[in-house]
């Protein structure tokens, strides 16, 4: 048995202690707090695309506990705590997420900004990747302009029907059937993702992906206040205007599970404390949560992740 051996090299787990030690530097000279939460927390997510793992038995785990896919819930309690500004960097888990790009334990740069609104944050991260990456220059481009550029269509206004044709005309998809936003994903992640260069920021998703995101109705079609970013086309931060209406956040628990039922999957209880925090009062603010060990990969221009940590989950 040959794989007690870590699987990245000494060189690569050096460049990502001082990639650490960057992003703690970086927030440090800003006056963000670093906090932590727990991993294991007595609620779990409502997105039907985000299965997390689940830890029950024993006499303290008498109900599940869920190991965090993200420590979201708790950071936004602690920011209508008042606790201002504040950055964690931590494990998260997700359960199905494994490959090149995914292992089911990983490392999550998350920070929150009050007083920021998306845009203001998008800068940020940009500043943020250009110092770790020793790269200058980022291109901001909304959802729309994307599509239109490389593919020559509206994913606002273009038909399910229209979608699905245009994928099934530009890729293998099967007998795969699709609902509309999943033929945007498909899209996206196959056709337009790997033409991506550079440090490259995308906002103004559908309205329909907002997820926890604020809605902005103001313009011809309304949009999420939603940003993603990516590095030569590998996704590596997903940012919200934050949505801070507590019962618009109920009733977008409530979507989710409505469609984890459609799906087949077990519903998840909506998290009452995150529910009681939005209800005293989340401040304005913006946050991003951003995947670490790519960042790492990017840095060193791996190709896997395997490349960047010490004991992947085969080797766990």
């Amino acid at each position: 048995m040959d794989d007690w051996r870590p699987a990245a090299s000494p060189a690569a787990l050096a460049r990502r202690a001082e990639l650490l030690a960057a992003v703690r530097g970086f927030f440090a000279r800003r006056g963000v707090l670093e906090v932590e939460t727990p991993l294991l927390a007595s609620h779990g997510v409502t997105d039907p695309a985000i299965e997390p793992l689940v830890v029950q038995g024993g006499a303290i785990v008498a109900a599940p506990r869920y190991l965090q896919t993200s420590p979201e819930y708790a950071m936004k309690r602690l920011l209508a705590a008042g606790s201002g500004p504040i950055y964690q960097l931590g494990r998260a888990f997700r359960d199905n997420e494994a490959g090149r790009r995914h292992n089911p334990e990983f490392t999550l740069l998350e920070w929150y900004r009050p007083g920021f609104d998306h845009h203001a944050l998008m800068a940020e991260v940009a500043e943020l990747l250009e110092l770790c990456l020793g790269r200058a220059g980022w291109r901001k481009v909304s959802y729309g302009d994307l599509f239109r550029e490389h593919l020559d269509l509206d994913p606002h206004r273009a038909s399910t029907a229209a979608l699905a044709a245009l994928a099934r005309a530009e890729l293998d998809t099967g007998g795969l059937e699709l609902d509309r936003d999943g033929w945007l994903d498909l899209l996206l992640s196959h056709r337009i993702e790997p033409a991506l260069e550079g440090i490259v920021c995308v906002h103004g998703y559908p309205a329909s992906q907002a997820a926890l995101a604020r809605i902005d109705a103001s313009g011809p079609v309304p949009v999420a206040e939603r940003f993603e970013f990516y590095v030569d086309g590998l996704e590596l931060a997903n940012g919200y205007h934050e949505l801070a209406d507590p019962a618009e956040q109920a009733r977008r628990f409530a979507a989710d599970n409505a469609s984890r039922r459609r799906r087949g999957l077990a519903e998840r209880d909506p998290d009452p404390r995150l529910l009681a925090a939005l209800e005293a009062g989340l401040p304005p603010c913006s946050g991003v949560a951003l995947g670490f060990d790519r960042l790492v990969m990017a840095a060193i221009g791996a190709a896997s992740l395997e490349e960047v940590l010490a004991f992947p989950w085969e080797r766990a």
